[in-house]
C-alpha cells in the first residue's frame, strides 16, 4: 500500500492560511449595520460542525466570505489528512480543486453584484472520486486511472455547481467502490476520525470522513449496497440512499445499472435536502429518472417538519439478521431499540416486524454486481471524449479501447479488489439463467416489501445501518444491512442514534416505499431536532485562530534643521498720540425669557443622549441575536 506521502497523482497542494475567529463574532457581525457600519468580513471563520444551512447564514449575513471558508477548509485538510502529532491522518482527500479560490472569488462578487443562487451559492462541497468532473481526474481511487479524464462533469456535479457550490477536493473510496473499508492503491486506507485505528465504513469513506472532519460542508457518495449510508453512520452522519429514478447516475463509475444510486452525505437532514433540491429532476443521460417525473415536491426542504412523527407508524425489524442478537452486535442493536423509544417519544407508533423467511433469501440471493460490473464498467470507460494514460488500453485487445481487462493487466489496484475484479473480468456473457433468477428474487422482494407496508400501515421500516461497529483498519467490516434498500431500489435514510460506550457512532435507518423521500426527510428531521446525537470528532479540532500582531515602533530618522534668515535688529516705533472719539449710542438687545430644566441646560441633552445609546445597543443586541438564532438551532439541533 501506498503511504499518504507516495501516492501517485495525487494533487496535493498545501496552503498556509492563518486560522480561525469565535462563532460568535461570526454570528454577531452584521449588528453594527443598525448603525450604518458594515463591518469587514471575517477572514478567518470558526468551520467545525459548519453545514450547507449554517455556512449560507453566514455568507447570507455578510458575516464571512466564500474564500474564506475555501481557505479555512484548505488548511485543515493540510492539517489533519496526513500524519500529525500522534494521529496517522485521515487520507480521505486524493485530489484538491486547484481552482477553488478563484471559483470562490467569482462566487463572491457574484453575491457583491446582488446575485445569489441559493442556499449552495459559494459553499464548499467534496465528491467521491467516482464522480466524473471535467476539470479534475476521476480514478475510481486506482493507480491504474489516475489520469483518467471524463469530457464533463457528472449530472449531479454539474447541477451543485450551477447552484453556486465549490468542489473542494476529490475524496477517497475503496478502490472501484468494491468494498466497505475505503481503501485505494491511490488514496490508500481512509481512516474514521471518531478512532483513527478504525475504518470510516465504505466505499464511500472518504466522503464520509472528510464531513466529519469538517474538510467541507457536505459531500457526495454513491450506494450500490450501502456505500452512502454505512461511511454516514460510521462517521455520525446523515446519508440518503435515494429511489432509483430520483438522481441521475450520469457520469458516476458504475459497479451495477440495476443497483447504483448517488447521493448526498451530510451533517444534518436539512443539508440533504438542500442538496436533493439542487440535484433532482429529470436527466436524458439517465432514462431512469423518468420515474420521477410528478413524483418530486417543490423544495424538500419545506417538507421537514419537527412534528412529523406524531401519528406515525415504524414497523422495527427484529429478525436477527437484520437487529442483531451476537455479542459484537449487541451494543449497536440496543442503541436502535434505544432510537425506536425517542421516535414514541414524539408520538410515533413503533411495532415489531418480522420480515418472512421467503424475503430473507430473496434479499441474500439477488445481488447482481458480479453480473453487470464489468459489462456496466466497460460502457462507462468507452465514453465519448474520455482521456487516460497511453498504452493501458493497448494492455489487452482491443488495443484502442480501455476496458476492465486492462486494468486487470496493469496491476496497479489494491490486491483485494484486484482478486474481486479479476473475478469480475471473468464473469459470462449475459444475461445468464442464474442472473435473470436473481433479478427475479428482486421483484419478488418488491412485492413482499409493499404487503409488508400495507398490511401493517407502516410509514417507514427501522433498522441498524450496520449490526456492528467500525472495525480496526486491516480486518473485515462485518454487519451490513444494505441489501434491503439496494436490491428493491426502495429509498433509505441514515440518521445518527448515539455512540457505544466505546464513542464509536451508530445510525438508524429508515426505509420507505418508492418517492417517499418527503416523508423519510421530514420524521428523519424530528428524530434528529429532538436527540442532537450529532457531534463533531476530537481528533480534528478547531484550528487556534492567529493572534493579533502589534506593528513594531520605529525610530524616527533624524533630519537636519533647515536654515532660517537671520532675526532683524528690533526698532523702536515713534510715540503717536490718540484722537478722542465719542462711542455711538446702542440700546441692549431685547432677551426672551428661558425656562432651565432641572439639572441645567445639558441635562436635557444629557438624557436624550442617553436614551439614544440605550435604543441603540438594544436595536444591535436584537440584530446579533437575529443572526444567531437560526445558525445556533442547526448546530444544537433545536426545533426552530
Amino acid at each position: 500500500m501506498r503511504t499518504p506521502d507516495t501516492r501517485p497523482g495525487r494533487a496535493r497542494r498545501r496552503v498556509g492560511v492563518l486560522a480561525a475567529t469565535a462563532s460568535v463574532a461570526c454570528l454577531s457581525a452584521a449588528a453594527p449595520a443598525a448603525f450604518g457600519v458594515v463591518p469587514a468580513p471575517d477572514p478567518h471563520p470558526a468551520v467545525v460542525e459548519l453545514g450547507v444551512a449554517d455556512a449560507a447564514a453566514l455568507l447570507d449575513s455578510g458575516a464571512t466570505t466564500s474564500v474564506a471558508l475555501v481557505e479555512r477548509y484548505l488548511e485543515r485538510i493540510s492539517m489533519y489528512d496526513d500524519a500529525y502529532d500522534d494521529q496517522p491522518g485521515l487520507s480521505s482527500v486524493i485530489t484538491l480543486n486547484e481552482n477553488a479560490l478563484a471559483e470562490a472569488a467569482a462566487l463572491d462578487a457574484e453575491r457583491a453584484a446582488g446575485t445569489v443562487r441559493g442556499p449552495l451559492h459559494g459553499v464548499p462541497i467534496v465528491v467521491k472520486d467516482n464522480y466524473d468532473t471535467g476539470d479534475m481526474p476521476t480514478s475510481n481511487g486506482s493507480v491504474a486511472l489516475a489520469d483518467f479524464q471524463a469530457p464533463d462533469d457528472a449530472t449531479q456535479v454539474e447541477r451543485l455547481r450551477a447552484a453556486g457550490a465549490i468542489v473542494i477536493a476529490k475524496t477517497n473510496l475503496h478502490e472501484f467502490a468494491a468494498g466497505i473499508t475505503s481503501i485505494s492503491s491511490l488514496g490508500g486506507q481512509t481512516r474514521n476520525p471518531y478512532d483513527q485505528t478504525r475504518n470510516p465504513g465504505g466505499s464511500s469513506g472518504g466522503t464520509g470522513a472528510s464531513v466529519a472532519a469538517s474538510f467541507a460542508t457536505a459531500g457526495l457518495g454513491s450506494d450500490t449496497c450501502g456505500s452512502i449510508r454505512i461511511p454516514a453512520a460510521q462517521n455520525n452522519l446523515v446519508g440518503l440512499r435515494p429511489t432509483m429514478g430520483l438522481l441521475s447516475r450520469d457520469g458516476i463509475a458504475p459497479m451495477s445499472d440495476t443497483q447504483d444510486v448517488g447521493g448526498p452525505i451530510a451533517k444534518t437532514v436539512e443539508d440533504v435536502a438542500i442538496f436533493l433540491d439542487a440535484t433532482v429532476g429529470y436527466d436524458p443521460k439517465d432514462p431512469v429518472t423518468a420515474r420521477a417525473e410528478g413524483l418530486v415536491p417543490e423544495s424538500y426542504r419545506d417538507v421537514l417538519d419537527d412534528g412529523a412523527l406524531e401519528g406515525r407508524t415504524i414497523g422495527l425489524l427484529v429478525n436477527p439478521q437484520y437487529l442483531g442478537v451476537t455479542p459484537a452486535e449487541e451494543p449497536t442493536s440496543a442503541l436502535v431499540v434505544a432510537a425506536t423509544a425517542d421516535l414514541e417519544e414524539q408520538g410515533a407508533t413503533v411495532v415489531e416486524v418480522e420480515m418472512p423467511q421467503e424475503y430473507v433469501d430473496a434479499i441474500a440471493q439477488s445481488g447482481v454486481i458480479g453480473d453487470e460490473f464489468k459489462r456496466d464498467l466497460n460502457t462507462y470507460l468507452a465514453q465519448d471524449g474520455a482521456e487516460w494514460p497511453e498504452g493501458l488500453a493497448a494492455l489487452t485487445a482491443p488495443a484502442d479501447e480501455l476496458t476492465l481487462s486492462d486494468v486487470v493487466a496493469s496491476g496497479d489496484v489494491t490486491p483485494s479488489v484486484l482478486t474481486s475484479i479479476t473475478r469480475y473480468d471473468a464473469a459470462p456473457e449475459m444475461p445468464t439463467p442464474e442472473y435473470l433468477e436473481r433479478l427475479d428474487k428482486q421483484d419478488r422482494a418488491r412485492e413482499i416489501l409493499v404487503e409488508t407496508f400495507e398490511e401493517a400501515g407502516l410509514d417507514a421500516l427501522a433498522y441498524p445501518t450496520i449490526r456492528q461497529v467500525a472495525q480496526p483498519v486491516g480486518e473485515s467490516q462485518p454487519g451490513s444491512n444494505c441489501a434491503s434498500s439496494a436490491q428493491t431500489g426502495f429509498p433509505s435514510l441514515t440518521v445518527p442514534a448515539g455512540f457505544t460506550d466505546a464513542g464509536l457512532p451508530v445510525g438508524l435507518e429508515l426505509m420507505g416505499l418508492p418517492f417517499s423521500e418527503p416523508e423519510l426527510l421530514a420524521m428523519a428531521y424530528d428524530y434528529e431536532q429532538a436527540t442532537g446525537h450529532r457531534t463533531a470528532p476530537a481528533s480534528t479540532p478547531e484550528i487556534a485562530a492567529p493572534e493579533p500582531t502589534e506593528p513594531e515602533p520605529t525610530e524616527p530618522e533624524p533630519t537636519e534643521p533647515a536654515p532660517t534668515e537671520p532675526e532683524p535688529e528690533p526698532t523702536t516705533p515713534e510715540p503717536v498720540e490718540p484722537a478722542p472719539t465719542e462711542p455711538p449710542a446702542v440700546d441692549p438687545p431685547a432677551v426672551a425669557p428661558v425656562d432651565v430644566p432641572a439639572g441645567g441646560a445639558g441635562g436635557g441633552l444629557a438624557q436624550t443622549g442617553a436614551a439614544v445609546g440605550v435604543l441603540g445597543g438594544v436595536a444591535a443586541l436584537l440584530l446579533a441575536v437575529g443572526i444567531a438564532i437560526p445558525v445556533l438551532r442547526r448546530r444544537f439541533g433545536q426545533a426552530g
